[in-house]
């Protein structure tokens, strides 16, 4: 089961410091076609804006960081681009798994892996495995991976391993069975490159999460950028349905 508790259903304990922020990095392309560039230019400088944001994830004693590094629709995309991509991430992978490890940093992988080449899946493998008892951070690369694939995967997980369905199923019962159902809710939602869509991410998990959307570019978002959505973040009111008064009279007791 889920170990921590459905934003619909319970009212979640909030911090000053969000616990799991959850990231569409977007706008590589752009940087690079407005510095002349070719896009893949763009794709390898946004893997250097990862390092930097985990660092500062790290320093702000987050808890969990999920970024969303290609979507079950990316395939979509011209087919030098997509080979380029899994180059890059197979390229990161082999660089960065020991770091994280040294670092007591946990990795793992949401998605549909099935597409990808088995040497890939195997990194990924070696790279869970490895990192398994890690405690420091939390952080999840969702690769393949799409919102509804997630609740329809969940959904026949539970229709698989049923010998009795009960005649109304629970969100408990759908979220233990969810991709990140090792996770918390997201606190904070951080979208790049001046979009306004969740573009089928974490469609289940995103219910109460605080959305910020920024127009800075994903190469050239930093520590500095992170620390300004999580100061708007701060200035949020969590309601989880309920009134300002409510929040205020349980702030005072």
């Amino acid at each position: 089961m889920p170990k921590d508790p459905s934003s619909t259903r319970e009212i979640p304990e909030t911090t000053i410091i969000p616990r799991h922020i959850a990231i569409i990095m977007d706008g590589n392309g752009r940087w690079a076609k407005k510095g002349l560039l070719p896009r893949i230019a763009g794709h390898k400088q946004g893997v250097e804006t990862v390092r930097e944001v985990i660092k500062a994830c790290v320093e702000q004693r987050v808890e969990f960081l999920t970024l969303f590094a290609f979507s079950s629709e990316n395939w979509r995309r011209p087919s030098d681009e997509v080979s380029y991509l899994m180059r890059l991430f197979f390229s990161a992978l082999e660089q960065e798994i020991d770091k994280l490890h040294e670092n007591n940093i946990q990795f793992k992988v949401i998605g549909d892996l099935s597409k990808f080449e088995p040497k890939i899946i195997e990194f990924i493998r070696r790279g869970e495995e490895l990192t398994a008892g890690n405690t420091r951070l939390i952080f999840t690369i969702a690769a393949n991976y799409g919102g509804r694939w997630d609740i329809l995967q969940a959904i026949n997980k539970i229709l698989s391993q049923a010998t009795s369905l009960p005649k109304n199923l629970t969100e408990e019962d759908l979220a233990q069975h969810l991709a990140m159902s090792y996770a918390p809710e997201p606190d904070l939602f951080i979208r790049t490159a001046g979009e306004y869509r969740i573009s089928n991410f974490l469609l289940w998990q995103l219910a109460y999460t605080e959305l910020y959307f920024t127009q800075t570019l994903w190469p050239d978002f930093n520590a500095q950028e992170l620390n300004l959505a999580i100061k708007s973040y701060q200035q949020r009111e969590r309601k989880f349905g309920r009134t300002s008064e409510q929040l205020k009279i349980s702030s005072d007791t």
